[in-house]
């Protein structure tokens, strides 16, 4: 699969599969202690962002 290929298919991901990639690709790095900060960024947004969306979601679909 090419790379072009993959990034065609992450839109129709849901979001535990894109957050799982993004770790797998931080693990992957070489400069893995470098790009730790960055990991942890994106945890912490990826958090931020489910309580928007928690708060934002019709009572219904709580």
């Amino acid at each position: 699969m090419s790379a072009t290929e993959i990034l065609d298919e992450l839109p129709k991901l849901n979001r535990a599969e894109r957050r799982a990639i993004a770790r797998r690709l931080f693990e992957l790095e070489e400069e893995r202690e470098e790009l730790e900060w960055a990991a942890q960024a994106a945890d912490l947004a990826f958090q931020e962002l489910d309580k928007l969306e928690e708060q934002s979601a019709p009572p219904a679909a709580r």
